[in-house]
């Protein structure tokens, strides 16, 4: 593995284990779930080639960062709080964020927290959505298992997953990747309520293509370090989320956007129709670019190809 510099920064009341490399305008990656800095580790070095620094944390809750135990303390304007917190501590005032899945959420609030600090949003694999409680609730759905809804209780899901970390994130990544098709990760909700994550989420006989063995071992390191409770308390917030943030109703992000995800990436049927509405919240989106063959990961199936994308926004920006 690369050795990384890293940094434990103290910002907005948390201290995040970050990777800090490279000169120039500061570029923020910022990871989701059940990830750590490591998912950016095929995107940092041509970042950093194209002229940038980069800061690269494992977000509150995860891996070497602090792991605050209350739900609340993972609410959405926390966490945008941390990825600015982050360019202060590192003496940036201006930023760009880049952001995949939760990360992805947290890059889009960040550019609509700071809209004087954030020069520009990126974000990969999940639309620009206000969540609600009918994220954790799909309509219609009420005797079927959605994984967010089991996320709810405390305890529940962490006392599953922590018992075999490597069975719990094999199954994760498998899951939503290309490689276990579109519809994998969706056919939970043919499950009834009362099963567990595990009864729904196939684990895979040999590792993914896009994972090694040292791979899935450095995730496994980090979660025994961090567990599930504060990562999933990110879930917990989903219910309370637009009610938390009625100043941005309606509101859309004014600076320079991207998004990036894979063609085969199940997140985008949560919403068929969400390109319009998508499209429809943003001021300067310089492109939509789906990426052929990938599933959720977008930036480990196909590496190359998400580079490029990632340069172009930059590049566009500059």
């Amino acid at each position: 593995m690369i050795q990384r510099n890293f940094q434990n920064i103290n910002a907005n009341g948390v201290t995040l284990r970050t990777v800090v490399e490279g000169t120039g305008p500061l570029v923020v990656l910022v990871h989701g779930w059940p990830q750590c800095w490591y998912l950016w580790r095929h995107m940092i070095d041509p970042i950093i080639a194209a002229g940038y620094r980069v800061a690269v944390p494992d977000m509150r809750g995860f891996g070497g960062s602090s792991c605050p135990p209350e739900i609340e303390d993972y609410n959405i304007r926390k966490l945008a709080g941390d990825v600015a917190g982050i360019a202060t501590a590192l003496g940036e005032e201006n930023f760009i964020v880049v952001g995949h899945d939760w990360g992805c959420i947290t890059a889009w609030h960040t550019a609509l927290f700071y809209p004087q600090r954030c020069k520009a949003v990126m974000g990969l694999s999940v639309p620009f959505w206000r969540l609600g409680p009918a994220t954790v609730n799909p309509p219609g759905q009420d005797n079927a298992f959605w994984y967010m809804r089991y996320f709810q209780p405390p305890g529940v899901v962490e006392a599953e997953l922590e018992a075999d970390l490597e069975r719990s994130l094999l199954a994760i990544h498998y899951s939503l990747s290309a490689e276990a098709g579109k519809m994998c990760f969706l056919n939970q909700l043919s499950f009834p309520k009362s099963a567990r994550l595990l009864d729904v989420l196939p684990t895979p006989a040999k590792l993914p293509g896009f994972m090694t063995r040292e791979d899935l071992d450095y995730y496994i390191e980090q979660y025994r370090v961090s567990g599930f409770r504060g990562n999933i308390n990110w879930y917990r917030n989903i219910p309370t989320f637009a009610a938390s943030t009625p100043q941005l109703e309606g509101k859309n992000i004014s600076q320079p956007a991207a998004f990036v995800a894979g063609t085969e990436d199940p997140v985008l049927l949560f919403d068929p129709n969400w390109r319009g509405k998508f499209v429809a919240s943003f001021d300067d989106l310089r492109f939509v670019e789906l990426i052929e063959g990938a599933g959720h990961w977008v930036q480990l199936e196909r590496p190359e190809a998400t580079a490029v994308q990632i340069l172009r926004f930059l590049k566009s920006v500059k």
